[in-house]
């Protein structure tokens, strides 16, 4: 059922429900059709009478709708009884219609509103077609066949890497990762890729952390921080998303927090003065709970029984009155009743809650309700989100009505139960989702004309604010070097103490070695399976290439103020035997320091993990490989790589480099869900978090886009970004080939390389720089996860 969306200044449930509830339902809502006109639904309010349309979107001063309701002819007046409408709620009807015609999803003035069921459900999966088993694939292939909808193409490799690295992590695949991903073709390999980036704890739980500040109204600065009227979860959700928290019992963590650190969401906002009773923060606690785990909007149902849906006054203060200390009074339209509320739970087919009980056992009792077994809405609701931040919209859309149909029960209910058997594992739940044909299909666009709520395949979805940042800080290396106060960010895997130790051919060259000593240290690594990821970090003082298996696998040239580390993802390693080579160089123009640190962590197919780092077991020698990493004669001057006696030297450098292990640099960036927002977050629609916000807008706005292209903390980004590539006095080709792998996932075609090294010229100075920056991160092919 296609809807309008909700926009503009009037608000159709207070506003516009009780004005045509009042005056037009006698005549042609429910079974009534006087005229063959009904009213139930938006659908039928475009369709209708029997002698044509009535009123279009945008169109108030044309509508027959308005010109009857403001005639004086007895004959052509409505309604034709009664007494008339009032003028300034014709104003409103005006405002509405020119507005869009805005209608709440799932709202129908009829009598057969959709009830979802409240149990899970195990649908029978429709027969296979084409060899794709897959669950997902063969539910969604059954709806294509049924609507007749054409199945869109698969995904290339590039393109499948940079949307599943975003969309998992929000942060861009590092050309390497590219290059080795499309190079590989071994069966399975998509499968691999989803492992391995999953397994980016670290990653994973920084993206993520956005997504669930915002359901959960969860910031760090902003209305009541200052005063204690609103606390922090941070800390609490940080970690649980690091350790991939089981989501029943994040859940109830949450519902009945067992200390301070998870306490805030259910304390909501102490607004200061006086405030409305429906913001009162008993009020706040049924809204939210209500939405954030069962996608239901008790927000009109906080102030009387709700206009659009099922849920009654009397149901929102009961969720009210299991969080309040004390009795509390129902308020209808913010005035005092004389009615006490009782704490009372929505679906009492599941059990209830202990109204004499003290309120930390009714938050228990509420905590177990809520994530019970036959609780089919708790799994439903949270799938459905998952699935609408993969593939554009929800299955249930918008996602905060989950009183309306889905596109496809079969789906929800699959992926729902499959959820709860996989022990409410998110990171399994999104593995499920991306692991299907029709995540990697190629992404659609809806024509006009076509119904939005039929699905086609993935739509492309517009970078978050913090994707969008996170993308500029990699391309620019322009991060903050902090983040907020409060942030855990050494977690296991993604922060502890290396096993690697510093070395070269003697100990005393972490006190001198002469400029340009250079050597080759090397290692034997045996891994039991084939790896889904080998991910290593290093620093080399000062120059180092690194080869694996006769194959340049990395490279570093430290630039003159020091080393610095390195974080990549390797390529070339296989089950058994592989050669690990590194060519180190000190630099400088005098004796000074010489090292080289390197740990990997190889992730294999058997589900184990291999260690491969720096230390005793390495041998060096004074022979040199070819290009390709191999030697013409096998050294006979092999001899065990001595640890640097004064590693100290190298301590400021190694400073969060095991990070690195988990995350996309050595010492791993700040992402942009760690810090405060700025305006250019706010202008790409970062919100301010003193309400839930479920579904960030999916276009930007006019002025959000003379922002983007004109504010000044963008441009400042970019102009320390070019200083940097222009450091670096890469030939324009190289310079275009880098920035397009980087930013984009692929090379520049030639038209594009062509054009572009010719308007740079032989040196391109830094203003061209800027400007090949700019025109790269307004691309809608950067803008999007397509």
């Amino acid at each position: 059922m296609a809807t309008a969306p909700l926009a503009g200044a009037v608000d159709f449930a207070h506003q516009v429900v009780p004005v045509l509830r009042e005056h037009c339902g006698k005549c042609h809502m429910g079974d009534a059709k006087k005229g063959g006109f009904s009213m139930n639904t938006r659908e039928a309010l475009l369709a209708g009478s029997e002698n044509g349309a009535v009123l279009e979107p945008g169109k108030a001063g044309d509508s027959l709708f308005i010109e009857v309701l403001e005639s004086d002819d007895k004959s052509d007046r409505m309604p034709p009884k009664g007494a008339r409408v009032p003028e300034d709620q014709i104003d409103v009807l005006r405002e509405w219609i020119d507005g869009g015609l805005a209608w709440e999803p799932g709202f129908t003035f009829g009598k057969d509103a959709y009830e979802p069921p409240l149990k899970p459900r195990r649908p029978e999966l429709p027969p296979v077609v084409g060899g794709r088993n897959h669950p997902v694939d063969r539910i969604i292939d059954a709806y294509f066949q049924q609507n007749k909808i054409t199945r869109p193409g698969a995904l290339d490799d590039a393109a499948f890497i940079r949307r599943l690295t975003l969309d998992l992590t929000g942060l861009l695949p590092a050309p390497e990762q590219v290059d080795a991903f499309v190079a590989d073709k071994s069966p399975g390999k998509r499968d691999r890729a989803i492992t391995e980036i999953l397994s980016r704890d670290t990653d994973y739980a920084e993206h993520w952390l956005s997504f669930w500040n915002d359901l959960l109204r969860n910031d760090y600065q902003g209305t009541g921080y200052i005063d204690g009227g609103r606390k922090q979860i941070t800390k609490w959700l940080y970690q649980s998303l690091v350790t991939n928290k089981p989501y029943d019992v994040f859940a109830r963590e949450l519902l009945a927090p067992p200390n301070d650190e998870s306490r805030g969401f259910i304390d909501g906002i102490q607004w200061r003065g006086s405030v409305n009773a429906s913001q009162t923060r008993e009020v706040q606690f049924s809204q939210s709970i209500s939405q954030t785990f069962l996608g239901l909007n008790m927000k009109c149902a906080s102030c009387h029984d709700s206009f659009v849906d099922r849920w009654k006054l009397d149901e929102a203060y009961g969720l009210a009155a299991i969080y309040s200390q004390a009795p509390i009074e129902i308020a209808r339209c913010d005035k005092p009743t004389g009615r006490m509320a009782k704490p009372g739970w929505i679906f009492p087919e599941l059990g209830e809650v202990d109204a004499n009980a003290p309120q930390p056992e009714r938050l228990k009792q509420l905590a177990n309700l809520m994530t019970h077994p036959d609780n089919g809405r708790f799994t439903r609701t949270i799938v459905n989100r998952l699935w609408h931040r993969l593939m554009g919209r929800g299955i249930v859309h918008p996602v905060d009505a989950m009183d309306t149909p889905p596109w496809s029960e079969d789906l929800l209910d699959y992926l729902a139960v499959r959820f709860a058997e996989d022990g409410y594992d998110l990171k399994k739940a999104l593995a499920v989702i991306v692991s299907s044909q029709a995540y990697q299909a190629q992404s659609i666009t809806i024509a006009q004309g076509d119904d939005p709520a039929v699905f086609r395949g993935p739509l492309p979805k517009r970078m978050s604010a913090e994707q969008f940042v996170d993308a500029v800080w990699m391309l620019t290396g322009t991060a903050p070097d902090k983040t907020v106060p409060g942030i855990p960010r050494e977690v296991p895997g993604g922060g502890g103490e290396l096993n690697a130790k510093w070395v070269w051919s003697t100990p005393s060259a972490s006190s001198a070695m002469p400029a340009g000593d250079m050597i080759s240290l090397g290692t034997e690594v045996l891994l039991a399976a084939d790896p889904i990821s080998v991910r290593a970090v290093f620093i080399a003082d000062n120059e180092a290439d690194i080869f694996v298996n006769g194959k340049l696998v990395a490279s570093e040239k430290n630039p003159p103020e020091g080393p610095r580390a390195r974080s990549v993802d390797l390529t070339n390693f296989r089950s058994g035997r592989n050669s690990l080579i590194v060519v180190v160089r000190n630099g400088g123009e005098g004796p000074n320091p010489a090292g080289f640190i390197f740990e990997a962590h190889a992730l294999l197919a058997n589900g184990s993990k291999t260690v491969i780092a720096t230390g005793d077991s390495w041998k060096w020698t004074s022979s040199l490989p070819d290009s390709q990493g191999r030697f013409s004669k096998a050294p006979r001057d092999w001899q065990p790589a001595a640890e640097a006696a004064s590693a100290g030297v190298w301590d400021r450098f190694v400073t969060g480099l095991a990070a690195g292990l988990d995350g996309e640099s050595g010492s791993p960036m700040v992402r942009a869900s760690l810090v405060n927002s700025d305006l250019l977050m706010r202008a790409l629609g970062r919100p301010n978090r003193e309400q839930i916000v479920s579904m960030r807008p999916d276009n930007i706005t006019t002025l959000e886009a003379i922002d983007l292209a004109n504010g000044e903390v963008l441009a400042a980004l970019l102009k320390q970004g070019a200083d940097g590539l222009d450091r670096k006095a890469m030939p324009p080709e190289k310079l275009v080939d880098s920035v397009y792998m980087r930013a984009l996932g692929r090379r520049p075609t030639a038209p594009e390389k062509q054009v572009l090294v010719k308007d740079m010229g032989v040196r391109p100075s830094r203003q061209a720089i800027e400007d090949l920056l700019w025109m790269v991160l307004l691309l809608p092919e950067f803008q999007f996860v397509r």
